[in-house]
């Protein structure tokens, strides 16, 4: 690996310990193995490093949790599947709750600054997008706005329950009823 990707492990290893918050560029720097000097030249500031390193550990521990759960479901129904994989997110936000509470704790503090939400819009683009090619691979018969819609639902669903999943793991709707108030939306 190089510096950069040494920087992202690092990184990620460092706010796992301590937190979004508490992470001092110092303790990424030694986590990774670097100068404090290769964080300003590849990142710019340690919070663009956090803010890249969150990103990439959310989406791969989450969003490879929920592509396994959609391409394990894919044969179902496309409603019953839809009810499979909320009923087995918990699973997967238990399986990533650190890197869950440090991206809150990172998004927060991204959009107290005046140009973040711009990287944190961009972030979500790729978040849909990545959500929409894992739809097409697993449906086929779904049309493009088919896709995007049901991409945007899941990632708007993941980003809520996992904040209320965080507040109170036991608070979250099953995914029967998910799909029950889906259904009945459909229905009218």
């Amino acid at each position: 690996m190089g510096n950069r990707e040494d920087l992202l492990a690092g990184a990620r290893r460092a706010i796992l310990q301590r937190g979004a918050a508490k992470v001092t560029a110092r303790d990424i720097a030694a986590e990774a193995g670097v100068s404090l000097a290769a964080i300003g030249y590849h990142f710019g500031s340690k919070e663009e490093l956090v803010t890249a390193a969150l990103m990439e550990s959310v989406g791969d521990g989450i969003g490879d949790g929920m592509d396994e759960i959609i391409r394990e479901v894919s044969a179902l129904p496309l409603l019953d599947g839809f009810a499979q994989l909320w009923d087995r997110i918990p699973q997967v936000f238990a399986e990533n709750r650190e890197a869950l509470l440090a991206s809150l704790e990172n998004t927060v503090r991204v959009l107290r600054d005046a140009g973040g939400a711009g990287a944190l819009g961009e972030a979500a683009e790729q978040g849909y997008q990545g959500m929409a090619d894992q739809l097409r691979s697993a449906h086929p018969e779904l049309d493009e706005a088919q896709v995007e819609a049901i991409a945007k639902l899941d990632f708007v669903l993941v980003q809520s329950l996992g904040i209320m999943w965080l507040m109170n793991p036991g608070s979250l709707p099953s995914g029967e009823e998910l799909a029950t108030a889906v259904s009945a939306l459909a229905a009218r």
